[in-house]
Parts: C-alpha cells; structure tokens; sequence
C-alpha cells in the first residue's frame, strides 16, 4: 500500500487552476522528486498534500487515511512535516533551540509542565535537548549549536531547517526546494544529507529545480507543467522524455543531469 496517494487532486483560485487532475502514488521510504518549470504548480502541490489550503477536488490519503482539507498541523501530528521554499527560522533563538522546537509534535510538554518541572517534564525536556544535539551532528551543524540562527551562513540555514523538521520524526517529509541559492558545495551536503535520511527510513518528496541534484537522488520523478502531471518514471526515462524534453528546452536535446 502506497504511503501517500494523490487522487485527481484540483486546485482553483478564481479562473486559475493552479493543479489539475494530479494523481500519483509514493511508496513507503520511497525517494521521489516533482519537478517543473516555474510556475508548474509545484508548491502549489505541496501545500494541498500539507494541509496549508485544501484542494478544489480530488482526494489525498497518508498512511491509509483520508487526509483532505485538513489543517496542517493535524497532517503534521500524522508524520508529514514540510519544509519550505524561504527559510523560516527563529532568528534570535540558537541553533540548537531551532531544532528543540521542532520536537514539539512527539512530546508532551504543555503549560503545566512547563511551570511546575515534575520528574517526567524534566527527562523530557533533557531527551530534547539530546536529541537536537543527535540532529545537528548528523546534518554537520554540531560546532554551531550554540550561535544565534540567523549568524549561520545560509547555506547551513537550509540544512538546520533539515535537522528541525527531523526533530518531529516524520513518516513522510516534504522538501520544498532545499537547494536553492546553494552554491555546488552546499548542494553536495545538502544531497548526503537527504539521501542518509532516506536511508534511515523517511520517505521524501522533493520540489527541486537543480536537475543534477535530482538525477542523482531520486528514484523516482513526477513532473508538472501548467499545472498538469506530463510525465511520471525514473530518472532515466524522465531524462529523455519528449514532453519534459518539450516543458524545458523546446523540444531540442534531453534534460541536462
């Protein structure tokens, strides 16, 4: 059974159809990439599987349930967290801070805790701590845990954005273009980084505009145009498929890798 399903999910703002009749599967810890020119309805996508807004029609299903229209912290509270195209980061809070808010969604925590500190809020609150520090070794982020986010170069805010979105222990994690304005070697990073979560278990879906980027860790791609889904495979037959051929370069040579 399919992880997520998109069923002939529709999404209009007035007289604009942002997404049309998308439909797809991804697998359990499946690595898959959408993929389109600007404008494609990529993100649009994304915020319709995500809760952000709810689609016009069609249906979206996680883990089995129906998912459709929810907000999205209830879709979050599920195990499908988000990242996003910006950077959205507590700017005056560490590093490590960034990631502690991110466990938010597996821990009990609450006001009265908070307060009154019994035995239980304090190993909880110790666990977190631990765990951030466990996050930001594995995205390489260790040395800076203690410095204030926004002195991070961005480059390294993308990937604390990573480690923040781990701290919720997704099922499914959404990767909204995580390269952009990466120079290649904070793409290389972010790519070692993405593919040892993968390998972890997460299942990922990752909007990306860098095509050697996704050539190289995706198993698997979908890709919109003027939002409809024109093709759907590996990267190898995605490389040399006519419409994406069309949607990028005119009809005239295969998609760079």
């Amino acid at each position: 059974m399919a992880l997520l399903s998109v069923d002939n999910v529709t999404k209009r703002f007035g007289g604009l159809v942002a997404n049309q009749s998308i439909s797809f599967d991804v697998g359990d810890n499946e690595l898959l990439a959408v993929i389109g020119p600007n404008g494609a309805g990529k993100t649009t996508l994304f915020n319709l599987i995500s809760g952000f807004f709810p689609p016009t029609s069609g249906t979206v299903r996680f883990d089995g349930r129906d998912i459709t229209g929810q907000p999205s912290h209830k879709v979050a509270a599920a195990g499908l967290v988000r990242t996003y195209q910006l950077v959205q980061l507590f700017s005056q809070l560490t590093v490590a801070e960034n990631v502690e808010i991110g466990s938010h969604r597996v821990t009990r925590g609450g006001v009265g805790g908070a307060l009154f500190r019994p035995d239980w809020f304090r190993r909880e609150e110790r666990s977190v701590r631990e765990g951030a520090r466990e996050l930001l070794h594995f995205v390489g982020l260790e040395g800076q845990a203690d410095l204030p986010a926004d002195k991070l170069p961005y480059g390294r805010q993308r990937l604390l954005e990573v480690a923040r979105a781990l701290a919720a222990k997704p099922r499914l994690l959404l990767l909204d273009e995580p390269a952009a304005g990466l120079n290649t070697q904070e793409t290389e990073a972010l790519a070692d980084v993405i593919t040892r979560i993968h390998r972890g278990g997460t299942t990922i879906i990752l909007i990306e505009h860098d095509m050697s980027l996704v050539m190289k860790i995706a198993q698997r791609i979908v890709v919109l145009d003027f939002g409809k889904k024109i093709a759907e495979g590996t990267p190898a037959e995605i490389r040399a498929h006519p419409d994406v051929i069309a949607a990028y370069l005119g009809g005239t040579e295969v998609v760079d890798a």
